[in-house]
């Protein structure tokens, strides 16, 4: 938010504070602007030191930043340092060069790890046969 605020914009606010506030009384503004801001700190700490005492000892390492909602994603999507979603695994199998070259992938842990997009036979139900009693309806992949 004030990232983009350079050195011609300070200066024009501080040459605007000592005409609007004078030079007498800008001492004594900022010393209490400065009051403010640490009044508030000191109750957001004490706020925060309340929640953590509130919420006991299972919550030690409870960081009020997690609750930030990209913080918040990716610590429960990637753990702390960990795999659960298994991608290491995933990128191990992917033989990217492989599908660059249109060549088939090596297998990998027993499995290969290409995908076949070749069309299946035509299912039973486009040749009009009637089903069975009790018999379920052939799945296309097409129409999912």
């Amino acid at each position: 938010m004030f990232t983009d605020v350079g050195g011609l914009k300070l200066l024009t606010l501080a040459v605007l504070a000592i005409i609007v506030f004078g030079p007498d009384k800008l001492p004594k503004l900022i010393q209490d602007t400065m009051g403010f801001i640490r009044k508030v700190r000191s109750f957001a700490d004490n706020a925060k030191e309340d929640i953590r005492s509130e919420l006991g000892p299972e919550f030690k390492d409870f960081e009020f930043e997690d609750l930030h909602p990209k913080t918040f994603v990716r610590k429960q999507l990637m753990g702390d340092g960990e795999d659960p979603l298994g991608l290491k695994g995933m990128k191990d199998t992917i033989d990217i060069r492989s599908v660059l070259d249109d060549k088939p992938a090596a297998p990998v842990n027993g499995r290969t790890g290409g995908v076949s997009f070749d069309k299946a036979a035509p299912a039973a139900a486009s040749t009009g046969a009637p089903l069975q009693p009790g018999e379920r309806p052939p799945f296309d992949p097409d129409a999912t």
